[in-house]
């Protein structure tokens, strides 16, 4: 039943995604697109296999295919041709992979079905990036230098010009978002309040981002690429980026409250 809802849900989003996706173009573009596809549907895979070995509950299965549609959609569908001409798709490309769907993934728990769907090698990988998310202030920092290398003007039009720059930022994003929202969400209650200090770390680097690219007088990524165009951009950054850093910081405000009045209860 799990991989019959796996197959539905891909044959739903296979129209938008290969209709106007990289993938029907040529050359090294079709051949990034393909590969990112590749990529996408194999750990798709490994998760359903998984998950008939190792049942997830419901809520974990569909957030966990969600969070590959999006990525779909976000790395093969429309979206991914408008970002090529537009900052503020680019954007909205961007905080897709930052904010909603790395979140989804997390909260998905998917690591005990990937390793029952054969990806116990990848133990190798996520051993010490799970290490590296126990302390969340070192993930936000990692994740913010990222976020600031790769709107670096030289480097935001490196990954628009070469097509295997464009996926390694792609996966830039979703891993470093993937380990932060991991160190944040999935704190211990030791370091719940370095989880709380490092989503206020993140709000205030990438609203500060999106405040210079909003009230820049000109165009940092090209003449061709509009100066208003930009402008949203950086609104869509600060304003409506910041919503998930808010929700996740109240959540964990809320946790680390509970915790001093148990201490303050004993």
């Amino acid at each position: 039943m799990m991989l019959r809802l796996g197959l539905t849900l891909l044959m739903l989003v296979a129209p938008t995604a290969w209709a106007h996706s990289p993938v029907s173009g040529g050359g090294q573009e079709q051949l990034a697109a393909l590969l990112s596809a590749l990529v996408l549907v194999a750990v798709w895979v490994v998760y359903l296999v998984g998950a008939w070995r190792v049942r997830p509950a419901w809520l974990s299965l569909g957030l966990f295919s969600l969070s590959v549609l999006l990525a779909f959609s976000a790395v093969l569908g429309p979206l991914d041709a408008w970002a090529e001409t537009s900052t503020s798709w680019h954007m909205v490309q961007h905080m897709l992979f930052m904010v909603v769907i790395a979140p989804l993934f997390v909260l998905a728990r998917p690591l005990p079905q990937m390793a029952a769907g054969g990806a116990r090698a990848g133990s190798l990988i996520w051993n010490p990036l799970l290490r590296l998310a126990q302390h969340p202030m070192l993930a936000a920092y990692l994740h913010g230098l990222v976020i600031w290398f790769w709107h670096v003007p030289r480097f935001y039009v490196l990954a628009l010009d070469n097509p295997w720059w464009h996926v390694f930022e792609h996966a830039c994003f979703l891993l470093t978002a993937g380990l932060f929202w991991w160190a944040v969400l999935k704190s211990s209650p030791r370091r719940v309040h370095w989880a709380l200090f490092a989503l206020l770390f993140t709000l205030m680097h990438t609203g500060f981002l999106g405040a210079m690219l909003t009230f820049a007088q000109s165009s940092l990524y090209g003449p061709e690429r509009a100066l208003a165009d930009q402008q949203l951009a950086g609104m869509i950054m600060w304003v409506l980026g910041a919503f998930p850093y808010l929700l996740a910081s109240a959540w964990i405000g809320y946790r680390w409250y509970r915790q001093v009045q148990v201490r303050l209860n004993r």
